[in-house]
């Protein structure tokens, strides 16, 4: 069900090794054959590369991951389920602008319900170029985070929780991991599935340990944490299982 793959770093870095097994696991290494994406950040901006074709045989991806060095990445490979279409438009990452910034989003999971949820929404910063799930529910992250959009260096920010009630709100639909950033920090949101590794002015997340590194955490069931040039910058605990039943008492 798609995999996730970050870097934070405090200066730009290869990331040859992890790449390479990366593009292994969309078709190959696990069952994810239904594209791929990477977003890097380049001259301070971010570059998207992507493409609605397996990984593992993908010459591009090849190519980008033997020469790439950059300070933060969002990459993604795809097992498409909703819609199961194989398009560009549907391929992760997904990209958009918001508080005067661009930002880039992918996920893991299925929250299908956020659909018409966001549909409904009339005060939508965003609008889906394609037409999966997993970019409704950044339009709906982004919705949020426009009312009060201040992220800070210590974690401290307003954003913090307002990304944090977000995420749970969404996660209670079904499966929701996700990593985005808007340039300069690396936010890693684990529902049930994510790992951290911090190394040498490094942080890596993956959905799954991409190397034989002993250091990789599983993130806590429900943990948003925030990266800043390779340090953790806040975390927050959220409960979607129990706003879950909260939705679900609301409406019945």
């Amino acid at each position: 069900m798609c995999e996730l793959f970050g870097i934070s770093a405090s200066q730009s870095v290869p990331i040859r090794r992890e790449l390479e097994a990366f593009r292994l696991r969309g078709g190959r290494e696990a069952d994810n054959p239904d594209g791929w994406g990477l977003a890097w950040l380049e001259g301070g901006r971010f570059q998207l590369a992507k493409e609605p074709l397996p990984a593992c045989r993908s010459a591009l991806f090849e190519n980008l991951g033997a020469t790439l060095r950059s300070s933060l990445m969002v990459a993604h490979v795809r097992k498409a389920r909703h819609p199961p279409v194989n398009t560009m438009g549907n391929t992760h990452p997904f990209r958009s602008l918001c508080c005067g910034k661009e930002w880039v989003f992918a996920h893991n999971g299925l929250v299908p319900e956020i659909v018409g949820m966001e549909q409904e929404n009339l005060h939508a910063v965003c609008r889906p170029a394609g037409e999966t799930d997993s970019e409704y529910a950044f339009c709906h992250l982004l919705s949020h985070l426009a009312r009060d959009f201040n992220v800070q260096p210590s974690g401290a920010g307003s954003s913090l929780a307002t990304l944090a009630t977000a995420s749970e709100l969404v996660a209670s639909l079904g499966k929701f991991n996700f990593l985005m950033s808007e340039g300069e920090h690396l936010i890693a949101y684990g529902h049930d599935r994510l790992h951290h590794l911090e190394r040498d002015g490094q942080i890596l997340v993956a959905t799954e340990p991409l190397t034989g590194d002993a250091g990789w955490i599983p993130f806590a069931a429900g943990e948003l944490r925030i990266y800043r040039f390779g340090k953790l910058a806040g975390r927050l605990i959220t409960r979607p299982h129990q706003a879950a039943h909260c939705l679900r008492s609301a409406t019945s």
